[in-house]
């Protein structure tokens, strides 16, 4: 059986190269005589996984001093609710909804104080970024909180909202580790790994060490508190251990392959071939603004839902899997997230090109 391309949003596709190491080491991980699944997350062995895991990311982002990184469980959706456990003081934040994650973010933190959406793109379909540059922020909000990379629409931001001086909140999760970033903009800068970085289960925290306090919202579940993870360097009941030694690899693999400047360059490439190509298409379209288009996540349509299953169907027979867009959008859409080759992006596109030219 061959790999196919695998153009999922998530869990998406993972590095080739990482998959066989961690096939090679999957009975006995360096001379252990066990796997990484088996051992206990409180032995030496283990210990090292997690602190090197730490070390390479905080290479490949440049994470200052002054931020803590926490490896924790619950995906993104649990950030939801985190976020303003913990950081909700005067009970007030502001939101910027570009997406479903965003809007779903919001929803939850009105069960906290007072959420208030200061911008929001849901007039044409979370199809564009709305202008952040002067937003009405309320003066006593903790923090402002943004879906960078919206997966579902096929957006990002190329410049971050204008907070104010108010603490930035931003999900990463689809563009996590795809393009440099300055993580001391950011009070905290999170994301689900399974898209760009690892296998589903683990959510990793960035974040300012003045954000960690006991003082959190009351009745916030001690499993739930910052604090209760910083000060336990991660460790302080079973971490997702096997996802995090995953993620380990790709960090390292990330680094072979010149780190984050390397992959922003790659991922330009991968996309302006895509996006090339549906700009001159006569049956496919783009859906997003220009000027917005994530590197990540393309959706497409042909204006016709017939003719979409059709290629749907078709492309999955070829070996294109996954490319049926998301239920709110309709069409199709592209995840070419780090791991996906750029070989794979340019015979999407010979084989779109075939379906046009036979429809």
């Amino acid at each position: 059986m061959s790999r196919v391309y695998n153009f999922s949003a998530g869990p998406a596709v993972l590095p080739e190269e990482v998959l066989r190491e961690a096939a090679e080491e999957m009975l006995d991980y360096q001379g252990s005589g066990m796997s990484v699944m088996e051992m206990s997350h409180r032995s030496k062995v283990y210990e090292k996984i997690i602190k090197t895991a730490e070390a390479d990311l905080r290479e490949l982002m440049k994470i200052p001093d002054n931020y803590k990184v926490l490896f924790l469980q619950g995906g993104a959706s649990q950030q939801f609710a985190m976020i303003p456990m913990n950081l909700m003081k005067n009970k007030k934040a502001a939101y910027i909804v570009t997406g479903q994650w965003a809007k779903k973010a919001f929803q939850e933190g009105q069960n906290y104080g007072e959420a208030v959406k200061v911008a929001s793109s849901e007039d044409e379909t979370f199809s564009y970024i709305p202008d952040c540059s002067n937003l009405d922020i309320p003066e006593d909000a903790d923090y402002v909180y943004i879906c960078e990379n919206n997966t579902i629409y096929g957006t990002k931001y190329k410049t971050l909202p204008n907070t104010k001086g108010h603490t930035l909140v931003a999900d990463v999760s689809s563009c996590f580790l795809s393009e440099p970033v300055d993580v001391s903009k950011y009070g905290i800068i999170y994301g689900g790994v399974q898209k760009n970085i690892g296998p589903a289960g683990v959510v990793i925290v960035i974040i300012r060490e003045d954000l960690i306090t006991e003082d959190t919202l009351p009745g916030t579940p001690t499993m739930l508190k910052y604090k209760t993870h910083a000060d336990a360097e991660s460790l302080y009941n079973t971490p997702p251990a096997y996802g995090i030694y995953i993620c380990g690899k790709v960090f390292q693999w990330l680094k072979k392959q010149g780190g984050l400047d390397a992959m922003k360059a790659r991922n330009e490439e991968k996309a302006k071939i895509l996006y090339d190509f549906l700009d001159s298409s006569t049956m496919f379209k783009g859906t997003v603004r220009k000027e917005d288009r994530s590197l990540m996540n393309v959706p497409f349509v042909t204006g016709n839902k017939d003719l979409d299953a059709k290629f749907v169907k078709e492309a999955e027979a070829a070996g294109f899997v996954n490319l049926k867009g998301h239920r709110t959008v309709g069409g199709m859409r592209a995840s070419i997230y780090n791991a996906m080759p750029k070989e794979g992006v340019e015979k999407l596109v010979a084989f779109m090109k075939k379906f046009e030219e036979e429809n």
